[in-house]
């Protein structure tokens, strides 16, 4: 689909007409004949998915003939985390090109922001607002997993429900292992944001330095911001990491101890049956020769020295404070 925004600010689906009127031109997903009648119309080569989603700073970043050809990965809307998706920039003196293969919603806030405008407007000034917007939707998903993290860490962090002895591994279990598949989740979210932080960032830094002829200066401002918005977010999203560690570690180590408290229980069991078993084991020998099997209390003898020695053990545990 190919969207044109022209100097007045409205914004319009692709008629067929003219692409020389337009300052924004928004291919999202485009066929082969659209890609065609653009590189026709401002005599430019249009990159495909392949490489915009190139990692090399030299293939994101480049300059030709004075036109900017930049490439980033942004979030798109996919399900309830979304996705990275590679997007194009081609700032050129009187227009803007952008090529992308998936719905973003900075896009299309800056589409209506501009329809509503009603006022001309340029295409540098165009490229700084989906700048602005993408830095501002990112910056919302990290507070959102900031609220989701703290939620995280309060039932991490709770005192475990008095419930009795029903209260046993298995339920607390499932429970950690639902938060830290929450947590891992918006550990996620925190690297897409800080791929996309990554990509505007130095898009900000090669405008300002490449842009020919040199960019307004309201509009360097508004970079200079950018990178200033990026920088202290970054610092933030780094405490999140730490903070989604910590997290993680917690919820491991309290599985841990729940099944050492099983295993401990498990230990005291047979260590406390090993005597009760040697007693039966010795009485249960048939041998001519033991005087225990003449007397009339033999076997009230054998159950009770069988009890004794069951009790020693756990009362042993207890005065240790093992159990």
């Amino acid at each position: 689909m190919l969207k044109k925004v022209d100097k007045a600010g409205d914004t319009v689906n692709d008629d067929g007409g003219s692409l020389k009127r337009a300052v924004w031109i928004d291919l999202c997903s485009p066929t082969d004949a659209e890609i065609e009648r653009v590189e026709k119309a401002f005599d430019i080569k249009i990159p495909n998915r392949e490489h915009l989603a190139e990692i090399e700073a030299s293939s994101r970043l480049r300059a030709d003939r004075g036109r900017l050809i930049m490439s980033a990965p942004l979030i798109a809307r996919q399900g309830e985390l979304g996705m990275l998706s590679p997007t194009g920039f081609l700032l050129l003196e009187t227009a803007l090109i952008t090529i992308r293969f998936a719905e973003m919603a900075a896009f299309d806030s800056v589409h209506e922001a501009a329809a509503k405008a009603n006022e001309p407007t340029s295409a540098r000034e165009l490229f700084v607002r989906l700048l602005e917007d993408v830095v501002d939707r990112s910056a919302d998903r990290l507070e959102r997993v900031a609220e989701e993290l703290t939620k995280a860490s309060h039932e991490i962090f709770a005192e475990p429900e008095k419930d009795g002895p029903k209260h046993r591994l298995a339920r607390e279990t499932r429970r950690l292992r639902g938060l830290m598949i929450s947590i891992g989740r918006q550990s996620e979210q925190m690297v897409k944001v800080r791929h996309a932080f990554l990509a505007i960032g130095r898009i900000a830094s090669f405008v300002t330095d490449r842009c020919e002829p040199k960019i307004e200066d309201d509009l360097r401002e508004r970079l200079a911001s950018i990178r200033h918005d990026i920088e202290s977010l970054d610092e933030f999203e780094s405490s999140l990491t730490g903070r989604v560690q910590l997290l993680l570690d917690a919820a491991t180590g309290f599985i841990s101890i729940e099944q050492n408290e099983v295993v401990k229980v498990l230990t005291v069991v047979s260590v406390a049956g090993v005597p009760p078993v040697l007693v039966a084991g010795v009485y249960g020998m048939n041998f001519q020769h033991m005087p225990e099997l003449a007397w009339p209390w033999g076997y009230p003898f054998a159950m009770a020295l069988m009890v004794v020695t069951t009790i020693l053990p756990i009362l042993w545990f207890k005065w240790r404070d093992w159990l």
